[in-house]
């Protein structure tokens, strides 16, 4: 089964990126023919709200966005793995879900037409790790991930999220909470 992995945070190696190493574990042992994107390796531009979209189904930007439409097409399982910066996911992350306007986009249009085929085993999974400890953190990072995957034809598949990582190595330090990631890859693949 194809996983795409998205990571949208800036740091390499950061806590975001060894929490989603565990997952991904989790996710190769059940099968899972994994492909990671770094977002911050790409250009990627912002959504620009033309409105070029609803009338074909692809975005009018000429950028490194066009070459994940068909990875995410062709998945049946996407990880957004994010940080959470200001209560939400990074710009990074947040300029890709926006770009899958073009996805929604695309659904509508096959919809009218009906050839639009809903297929419920397509899900989608956040992974997220804030330093604060706020009650809802993940609030926002939730119902972007939702609507993201709705976007792009996937159900949502759940998270894995985990509070109070503040410093560089912190989540690298957690062996119980890692352990419980690589679990919840597992089961993210049933």
């Amino acid at each position: 089964m194809k996983v795409l992995a998205v990571i949208g945070s800036p740091r390499k190696n950061g806590n975001t990126e060894t929490l989603l190493g565990a997952v991904l574990k989790g996710v190769e042992a059940a099968g899972g023919e994994i492909e990671v994107v770094r977002l911050c390796a790409l250009r990627i531009q912002p959504c620009i709200g033309c409105g070029g979209c609803d009338k074909t189904g692809q975005c009018v930007l000429e950028d490194d966005m066009q070459e994940l439409y068909p990875k995410i097409l062709a998945s049946q399982r996407l990880i957004l793995a994010s940080p959470i910066y200001f209560y939400g996911i990074t710009a990074q992350a947040k300029g890709f879900v926006d770009r899958c306007q073009a996805l929604w986009s695309r659904k509508r249009l096959l919809s009218e037409k009906g050839e639009w085929r809903k297929d419920p085993t397509r899900k989608g999974f956040l992974v997220a790790v804030s330093a604060t400890h706020g009650e809802r953190v993940f609030e926002g990072a939730i119902l972007t991930a939702k609507y993201g995957f709705d976007a792009m034809g996937m159900g949502y598949g759940g998270e894995f999220l985990v509070k109070g990582m503040d410093g560089r190595g912190d989540m690298a330090q957690d062996a119980a909470t890692l352990t419980r990631a690589e679990e919840a890859g597992r089961k993210f693949m049933d």
